[in-house]
């Protein structure tokens, strides 16, 4: 047997959010577990180009993993791959945008499974990209859902991505002029921009709100203030370890004083119900998500096993 290939076009066949999150939701309980390893990202720069590299082991599935991109000024391309555990053979090669952004979403989806209100349905949302889609999608598979407020600094981008949503998902979508219009009187708010500074005033979030930052991957990015972090009674990271590393968002809170990494707890042990995620005392919720390869290698699983079901993709003579 040769290696499964599969493109953009074939991942977005075969699932749907709902799977996405059960997978990656089951994927951090078993984090928990210790039934599954996810090393940080590294990268390798060269000029020009910068390579990224995320491994993960996922024993209870029977793969190891492995998800390398590559960025430049004009582009990035993913690829993420799976090898047997018992043989240590590639037995999947798959494209990875798209999955990127359908795991990235459904991890918000996780957290809010665990963290948001159970009556929320109204949400604020920066950016208008392809994240912010996922993102959306993953809200309302998670949440009862009925409205979105849609931030985005170009008012032609904000306009049409909130017609494209609201027909996609048949939820009200809004597009709105402020960005405390996407903050204020809001239960769950949702960052998935490419901004290097906070892109709202902390001060406007509402008692018990839930804040899904997911946009920076970098320490030299921030999409929070560090008002909101300071107000954050749960603070919760995909992990703690990768957000150490990556996390821009939290280093104006550290050189003030109102964050220290003790306060923060991992996603898979609120999955997991070792820890607490939502507040106790009415302060707001925060999650951050800076993406782990445990995540790509538990839903390329999953695509693979749906692919060789129906028969998609292409076997490389490899």
């Amino acid at each position: 047997m040769g290696v499964l290939y599969l493109t953009e076009a074939d991942v977005a066949l075969l699932i749907d959010m709902p799977q996405v999150i059960d997978v990656v939701e089951e994927a951090f309980r078993r984090l928990a577990a210790g039934e599954a390893d996810n090393v940080p990202r590294v990268r390798a720069r060269a000029p020009g180009i910068i390579l990224h590299s995320m491994i993960a082991a996922a024993g209870y599935l029977g793969y190891v993993g492995w998800k390398c991109y590559t960025t430049t000024r004009d582009a990035a391309h993913f690829h993420v791959a799976l090898c047997e555990q018992t043989t240590g053979n590639l037995v999947a090669l798959l494209q990875g945008d798209h999955l990127g952004r359908l795991r990235t979403g459904a991890t918000t989806g996780v957290a809010l499974r665990a963290m948001a209100p159970v009556e929320a349905a109204e949400l604020g949302l920066f950016g208008a990209g392809r994240q912010a889609e996922t993102q959306l999608e993953a809200a309302a598979a998670a949440v009862p859902l009925r409205q979105a407020f849609v931030y985005n600094r170009d008012e032609a981008r904000r306009a049409a991505f909130a017609a494209r949503m609201a027909a996609r998902l048949g939820l009200e979508v809004t597009p709105v002029d402020r960005p405390q219009e996407a903050v204020e009187d809001l239960p769950i708010v949702i960052t998935a921009t490419t901004s290097t500074t906070p892109v709202f005033d902390g001060h406007g979030l509402a008692d018990g709100a839930v804040v899904c930052a997911v946009g920076s991957n970098a320490l030299t990015r921030a999409e929070i203030d560090a008002v909101t972090v300071g107000r954050a009674q749960a603070i919760v990271c995909d992990s703690v370890a990768a957000c150490r590393a990556e996390a821009g968002d939290f280093a104006d809170a550290t050189a003030k004083g109102v964050f220290d990494w003790q306060r923060a707890v991992d996603l898979s042990d609120v999955v997991a119900g070792k820890a607490v995620g939502r507040s106790r005392t009415g302060g707001i919720g925060l999650f951050k998500s800076v993406g782990l390869a445990i995540e790509d290698v538990a839903l390329a699983a999953r695509l693979v096993q749906l692919a060789r079901e129906r028969r998609v993709g292409v076997e490389l003579p490899l």
